[in-house]
């Protein structure tokens, strides 16, 4: 495996964004168990870009600018539907002691649409995977799936390392309401910036 694709996944996932900030959210509000169905459901959002990528669809995405823009004006939307969601209390910074299944299921959901409404991570799979696959060696198919398990692998791994610290700081957050108040609004607050972000972000 290549240093160079380690350090400058590592770089990339460990790179504050909107899976990093929901999942600091989950383990803030809901604790441990909870920051690892994020980061999971984080991971599992990966998986359809780098199966368009393989599969040729992520570059159709690049080329096509109403495709570009229709995934990328989705993923606006759903950060501001989770801003406002934040600030009712509900969504990202939702208090609970327990996970239900139900909950479960919620988290994991949300964690799924945070990156698959990402547009930027099928162009991150299209220009970043192709430079780490050999040339000369064939078929090139398994050398993208290997670097993508391994770039999923640190996706996981690093966000839950992220909720866990959050979680263990948590008793320390929930049971002070103005503290809790501000949070919410910084959350709310980061969730915009990264839309604006988004929108501002050309095909």
């Amino acid at each position: 495996m290549d240093w160079e694709f380690l350090l400058t996944s590592l770089i990339v996932v460990a790179s504050p964004g909107t899976g990093v900030l929901f999942t600091l959210a989950a383990g803030l509000s809901r604790g441990g168990r909870a920051s690892v169905i994020a980061a999971f459901g984080c991971t599992l959002g990966i998986v359809p870009h780098m199966l368009a990528a393989v599969l040729g669809l992520a570059a159709l995405m690049h080329t096509s600018a109403i495709a570009f823009e229709a995934v990328k004006w989705l993923g606006v939307a759903y950060l501001l539907y989770m801003a406002w969601n934040t600030l009712r209390q509900r969504g990202a910074l939702k208090v609970e002691r327990e996970v239900s299944a139900h909950s479960a299921f919620e988290i994991t959901a949300t964690a799924v649409m945070v990156n698959l409404l990402n547009p930027k991570l099928s162009i991150f799979f299209l220009a970043f995977l192709p430079q780490f696959v050999d040339a000369g060696e064939n078929p090139a198919l398994p050398q993208m799936l290997q670097l993508s398990a391994v770039f999923m692998l640190m996706t996981f791994v690093v966000f839950a390392i992220y909720g866990l610290f959050a979680a263990a700081v948590r008793d320390h957050v929930v049971t002070r309401p103005k503290v809790m108040t501000w949070l919410r609004r910084g959350f709310a607050a980061a969730f915009v910036g990264l839309g604006a972000r988004l929108a501002l972000t050309e095909h």
